[in-house]
Parts: C-alpha cells; sequence; structure tokens
C-alpha cells in the first residue's frame, strides 16, 4: 500500500522546523549578548606601534605596545597577555574580553576571543585619529 504524501503536513513541518531554529537562535544570541560586560578603549597609531587608554571595564589604564605589520599582541581586562598566561581570576567588576590586535598597513584588526559580540574588526587607523572599541564594535572617535 502506498502513502500518499501530504504536502500541507510536509509544508508545515518544515515551516514549525524553521520558526524552531530562528527562535532558538535568537535566544542562544540574545544570551550571549546578555553576558557581555561593558568595556571601552580607545586606540591609537603610534610610529611603530600601538596605544591603548580603557576607559571602562579594564583592570589597566594605558596600554602601548610596539608591532611590526601583522605582529599580534593578545589583550585582556588585565593588560598584555598570551594565551597561556590569561588570568583564572575573574573579577565581576571587570569584564572578562580577550582579543588580540594587529597593526595593518592602513590601521588594525582584532580577532574577539572572549567577551565580545565580534569576531573580527578591522579599520583603517590614520595618525592623530583615535577609535574607540567596545563589547559590540568599534566608532570614530575625532
Amino acid at each position: 500500500m502506498k502513502t500518499k504524501l501530504n504536502l500541507k503536513e510536509l509544508f508545515s513541518t518544515i515551516l514549525m522546523t524553521v520558526v524552531f531554529m530562528t527562535v532558538t537562535s535568537e535566544l542562544n544570541a540574545q544570551e550571549k549578548k546578555a553576558e557581555l560586560k561593558d568595556f571601552k578603549i580607545l586606540i591609537e597609531k603610534t610610529e611603530n606601534g600601538i596605544k591603548m587608554k580603557s576607559t571602562e571595564g579594564s583592570a589597566w589604564i594605558d596600554l602601548s605596545f610596539s608591532l611590526n605589520n601583522y605582529q599580534t599582541q593578545m589583550v585582556d581586562e588585565y593588560g598584555m597577555t598570551e594565551l597561556e598566561n590569561v588570568s583564572e581570576n575573574k573579577d565581576n567588576n571587570l569584564a572578562d574580553f580577550l582579543f588580540t590586535i594587529s597593526k595593518t598597513e592602513n590601521g588594525v584588526e582584532l580577532k574577539g576571543i572572549e567577551g565580545t559580540a565580534w569576531t573580527q574588526l578591522q579599520f583603517s587607523l590614520a595618525k592623530n585619529k583615535k577609535h574607540v572599541i567596545n563589547q559590540y564594535g568599534v566608532t570614530s572617535l575625532n
């Protein structure tokens, strides 16, 4: 005996699956967004590296380091770090973030590892121009 395929039931099942997956995905994204803590960092390109000033969410205030093009530096809420030295101490008064920053020919590239809604940011950074990054992305300061 052949079973007749009911297109209406099939369409309904597919539609319900898509709706369920979309709602689940949105809830996961909202949950991840709610876990992010505020941080605010001003970034400036120097002659041979990067200068950063944290105004919110970090234990450090000023960082500056030399970088050749495409060389990376890892930064977290406690300052410059390396993957094997990332602090396991979590302070509720600080944002829990971790990203790498590298100087490119025209600007910088950041890769969010933890505590950011972004996974990668790339922007030009001219001399005497500052940008602000936070848990959601980048904005121009001047």
